[in-house]
C-alpha cells in the first residue's frame, strides 16, 4: 500500500472495529448503551519501561495492556512488538479477542498487549530487559486467573519464557499457566508453534467445500510468510490446494505453476526474503493481492484490504489469516461484489485454541497430546465454522462476518446479563 492511500485511510483499527460492533448490534437490535459498554475496555493499562542500552545510554519505550472484556473468563491476548503499536490498536484487538473466545466458546474474555519498538534494533540483552521490564510493570494485573498473555507480532516462545522467569521471581508463584506459547521445556504444547496455521488451513478448506467445491486443486495466494502463512501454506499443499502466491515484507513472488512450499521455506531462512525464489513473477504487496486466485489468505497486518483496492481483488473468496486485514468499506465491497470472506475471529483463531489447550496442560499436570490437541484445535475449527455458515445462512442477506459476530456478541451480552453486569 503507498504512503498516499495510507494516509488517506482515516481510520484506524479500532474505529473499523467500532463501525462492525455498531453494525452486528443493530441486526441484534442491541441498545446504545450496551454497544457503548462492548466497545470500551474494561481496563486500559500503559507502562513506561526503562532500560540501560548496550551503549550505556537510558532507552525509553511505551507499552499497554487491554482487558476489553471478561464476562467469560480472564482476559486472554497476545503481545506485540512494533514500532506502530497505537493504544486504540491493543484497544481494538482486544475487543477482537473477546470476540474471538467466544465464538469459539472458549473459557476466556479479551485481551492484547503491545510494545512501541521495533525489536530488530535491539540486542538479544536489551530484548531480555524490555521482556522483563514489561512484565514488571504489569505483574499486578496478570495471572492465570486474571490474564493470561501469549506471542503475537515479532514476540515468541523465548520471550514469554522471559515472562514466566520474571513473573515467578516478583510473585513467588510458580504458576506457568500465567503465559501460553512458552517453549516445551516450561509446559509449552508442541502444537502451539503451528496451531494458527493450522486453524486458516482448517478453515480454509471448510469455506472452499461450500463455496468453491472444495480445496482440491484450488489455487491459493497468501500476503505474509511468517508463522501463520508459512504454517499455513504447509497443511493447505497437503490438503491438495495449490500455492501459486507467498509475500513477505520485501515482496512476493508468484507462479501459476504452483509454488514448492518446503522449498520457498528454506529460501527465506537461508535469504531472509521469499523473493529470491528462482521460479515465477516478482511482486510488489499491492499487486499479490489484486491478482487472481481461487482463495486469498492476507496472513500479514490490518487495513490491507480497503476501499481503494477491494474492488480489483480477483479472489474468489477471502480468508482472514491476520487480524483486521479488511477495512468495513473492503466488507462492503465484497458483498456487493459476491466475494465471500471469513473473518479473522474465525479463522486464524487456532492459536488461541492450542493457547487454551497449553494452558488446561499447565492448570492440570499436561494431560494432553500433541496429536490430541491436534484433532481438538480441528474440531474445533469445524464445529466454529459450521456454526457460523447455519447462521449466515439463517440471517439472509448478510455476511460471514456478521454471522460470526452476531453469535460471539450474543454470548458474551447473554453472559453479562446473567452475572448482573448490563
Amino acid at each position: 500500500m503507498n504512503s498516499a492511500v495510507q494516509e488517506t485511510l482515516t481510520s484506524n483499527l479500532y474505529d473499523q472495529q467500532v463501525k462492525k460492533l455498531y453494525h452486528v448490534g443493530g441486526i441484534l437490535g442491541l441498545t446504545e448503551d450496551v454497544l457503548q459498554v462492548l466497545s470500551t475496555p474494561e481496563r486500559v493499562i500503559q507502562v513506561k519501561i526503562e532500560i540501560k542500552g548496550a551503549d550505556g545510554k537510558v532507552k525509553t519505550f511505551v507499552g499497554w495492556r487491554s482487558q476489553h472484556n471478561s464476562a467469560l473468563g480472564p482476559y486472554k491476548g497476545g503481545v506485540r512488538y512494533h514500532p506502530d503499536v497505537t493504544q486504540d490498536e491493543v484497544i481494538a484487538l482486544s475487543m477482537m479477542m473477546t470476540w474471538k473466545n467466544s465464538l469459539l466458546q472458549l473459557p476466556y474474555g479479551g485481551g492484547k498487549g503491545g510494545i512501541r519498538v521495533d525489536p530488530s534494533k535491539l540486542t538479544k540483552e536489551e530484548l531480555e530487559a524490555l521482556s522483563r521490564r514489561y512484565v514488571d510493570a504489569l505483574y499486578k494485573y496478570i495471572g492465570s486467573d486474571i490474564d493470561i498473555p501469549a506471542p503475537d507480532v515479532n514476540t515468541n516462545p523465548q520471550i514469554m519464557a522471559w515472562y514466566l522467569d520474571e513473573y515467578i521471581k516478583i510473585t513467588g508463584k510458580a504458576d506457568f499457566a500465567v503465559f501460553t506459547g512458552k517453549p516445551i521445556e516450561l509446559g509449552g504444547l508442541p502444537a502451539r508453534i503451528y496451531s494458527t496455521g493450522l486453524g486458516v488451513a482448517t478453515i480454509a478448506k471448510a469455506s472452499a467445500k461450500k463455496f468453491l467445491g472444495g480445496i482440491e486443486g484450488a489455487t491459493v495466494i497468501i500476503q505474509g510468510f511468517g508463522n501463520v502463512g508459512t504454517y499455513t501454506a504447509k497443511f493447505l499443499q497437503e490438503m491438495g490446494a495449490k500455492i501459486i502466491g507467498v509475500s513477505d515484507s520485501k515482496g512476493g513472488v508468484i507462479d501459476p505453476n504452483g509454488i514448492d512450499v518446503q522449498k520457498i521455506i528454506e529460501i527465506k531462512e537461508s535469504t531472509g526474503s521469499v523473493i529470491n525464489y528462482p521460479s515465477g513473477k516478482k511482486v510488489t504487496n499491492d499487486e499479490l493481492l489484486i491478482s487472481e486466485c481461487d482463495i486469498l489468505i492476507p496472513a500479514a497486518l490490518e487495513n490491507v484490504i480497503n476501499k481503494f483496492n477491494a474492488p480489483k481483488v480477483k479472489a474468489k473468496l477471502i480468508v482472514e489469516g491476520a487480524n483486521g486485514p479488511l477495512t468495513a468499506d473492503a466488507d462492503a465491497i465484497m458483498k456487493e461484489r459476491g466475494i465471500p470472506v471469513v473473518p479473522d475471529i474465525l479463522a486464524n483463531a487456532g492459536g488461541v485454541v492450542g493457547s487454551y489447550v497449553e494452558w488446561a496442560n499447565n492448570k492440570m499436570g499436561e494431560i494432553m497430546s500433541e496429536e490430541e490437541a491436534r484433532k481438538l484445535i480441528i474440531q474445533r475449527m469445524e464445529n466454529a465454522f459450521e456454526g457460523v455458515y447455519q447462521k449466515y445462512n439463517k440471517l439472509g442477506d448478510q455476511d460471514l462476518r456478521t454471522a460470526a459476530m452476531a453469535i460471539s456478541i450474543e454470548r458474551v451480552v447473554n453472559a453479562m446479563k446473567a452475572r448482573g453486569m448490563l
